[in-house]
């Protein structure tokens, strides 16, 4: 009973700021007040806060969350041992790449591009000086540069 007068206080002062607020000409700002104020009206009127309130004196209520407890210790428990139970961290990354397909065939030497997908800017090359650029023009003339 105490709950739903406070929750009914609230939003009678909340409406009134709401008031108020729109009275001083910001309008968008009065309605949002309004929307939170009429919040705790609304939940009593449902009936929330008279469940809430049976619920937090209740020791059933409270029993029950322990049993709501006891069953997540056991869940994360059974996680915890069944990665255990896998292995070791590299063992179990193993068994995963091995399940995964290879993007490119394992004998290709470079992965297939398909038509309009080749670069259309200049190559990177070194900067200029001594170095040796016979492998870089043995991989453009592979492009066809």
């Amino acid at each position: 009973m105490i709950a739903e007068t406070v929750c009914s206080a609230v939003s009678a002062a909340g409406l009134g700021i709401a008031a108020v607020t729109a009275y001083r000409k910001r309008f968008l700002a009065a309605t949002r007040i309004a929307a939170y104020s009429l919040v705790p009206i609304g939940l009593v009127m449902t009936g929330v806060v008279e469940w809430l309130a049976d619920t937090a004196f209740s020791p059933t209520a409270w029993a029950g969350f322990g049993v709501l407890g006891v069953a997540w210790v056991l869940f994360t428990s059974t996680r915890v041992v069944e990665r255990r139970r896998g292995g070791t961290r590299k063992e179990r990354r193993a068994a995963r790449a091995a399940a995964r397909p290879e993007a490119v065939a394992p004998a290709a030497s470079a992965p297939s591009l398909g038509q309009g997908s080749r670069p259309t800017g200049r190559p990177a090359t070194a900067p200029r000086g001594d170095d040796d650029f016979s492998d870089i023009e043995a991989i453009l003339k592979k492009h066809g540069i």
